[in-house]
């Protein structure tokens, strides 16, 4: 984890729910769980980029409308902020599938701030919809994209939100036949 030692004055928040909670790749001041409601985490984008490509397309997860989702809640300080948001921007925007917004976010230690979200921009060509259980393992096994395998990508974020103590039953259920596939394979 990337932390900065600068005395925080004016603050920043940016809510992680996929990749970025075991790799935000920025620096941070600190970070705690948080709970963002109104959307909910979906395996719902496809991914021609990070994990998949055109001709084997992959899948990543966004924020859906509804329910709500609980993550990790990072803090930058104003000094890092402009870079922070540079670095995100390039990371999660690659074909502008997210809209990039502020919500709030209630964090562990009982306070609530505004957090910069990606929710899942659901009139962009990549936005997949609801998908079964079946059509997202087709497409998470064959997914492979300059950051690697979808199959890592799912197990990864699976396995922290487990360490985490955050259930997500059908991301969960991915997971275990991936796991079982996967160590099948090896």
């Amino acid at each position: 984890m990337m932390h900065t030692n600068t005395p925080i004055t004016a603050t920043h928040w940016v809510f992680g729910y996929g990749s970025l909670i075991w790799n935000p790749g920025f620096v941070h001041a600190s970070a705690q769980q948080g709970l963002l409601k109104g959307a909910h985490r979906s395996l719902s984008i496809i991914s021609h980029h990070h994990r998949g490509t055109e001709e084997r397309p992959g899948l990543v997860f966004g924020l859906t409308r509804g329910g709500s989702c609980r993550g990790m809640a990072f803090e930058v300080a104003e000094a890092d902020w402009e870079s922070v948001r540079a670095y995100l921007q390039e990371r999660e925007q690659v074909t502008m599938v997210y809209r990039d917004v502020m919500r709030p976010v209630h964090l562990a230690d009982g306070r609530t701030v505004q957090a910069l979200a990606f929710l899942v921009d659901e009139r962009h060509e990549q936005f997949a919809g609801r998908l079964t259980l079946e059509q997202q393992l087709t497409m998470v096994r064959q997914g492979v994209g300059l950051s690697g395998r979808n199959i890592d990508y799912v197990l990864n974020t699976a396995s922290h939100l487990k360490s985490l103590g955050i259930r997500d039953r059908q991301l969960q259920a991915l997971a275990d036949l991936l796991a079982a596939e996967d160590i099948a394979v090896a």
